[in-house]
């Protein structure tokens, strides 16, 4: 007696071509087969994927366009910019040359000590003189009070602040 295999609930487990393996090259072409219906049916997500690719590229493309005409906007003002200031800056070149002559000069390395030295020989002198000039306002301010000339009655005249007899 022949042993029958049950039969499967959900109809997966059997194999339509299981007694066809022993016929040369047809299980090759139904390996082949497989792969090739495998693909097909994997088909609609690579297509997806690369449309979202290509929606990204395109997005990525607006950007650097964007990116570009800002870029270009840019260069086309610092062009005007550069144009405006050209000539006054060649104007200026002839007065930085000689500028750059006088600061050439070992005399201007002496500047700094030389203003260091007046401003510690000179600023004590400046505070003395300062100082004596306000005790000589205070003391020329007191005599001026003390020699102001005070009006002698016979000199006062009537409509001096007297009332007339």
């Amino acid at each position: 007696m022949l042993r029958v295999a049950p039969p499967s609930c959900d109809g997966d487990h059997v194999d339509p071509f299981r007694n066809l393996g022993r016929i040369p090259g047809l299980t090759d072409l139904l390996t082949l087969l497989q792969q090739q219906t495998e693909a097909l049916a994997q088909l609609p997500r690579t297509l997806a994927d690369l449309q979202g690719t290509v929606r990204q590229l395109t997005e990525a493309t607006n950007t650097a366009k964007d990116t570009v005409e800002s870029a270009q906007r840019t260069a086309e003002r610092l062009e005007t910019l550069v144009e405006e200031l050209e000539d006054p800056v060649r104007a200026l070149k002839p007065g930085l040359e000689r500028v750059g002559r006088v600061l050439d000069d070992p005399a201007v390395d002496t500047v700094p000590d030389t203003l260091r030295r007046i401003h510690d020989d000179l600023m004590p002198l400046i505070h003395g003189l300062r100082q004596a000039q306000e005790r000589m306002g205070t003391v020329t301010g007191s005599m001026a009070g003390l020699l102001r000339r005070r009006p002698r009655p016979e000199d006062e005249q009537p409509g001096d602040g007297e009332p007339p007899a």
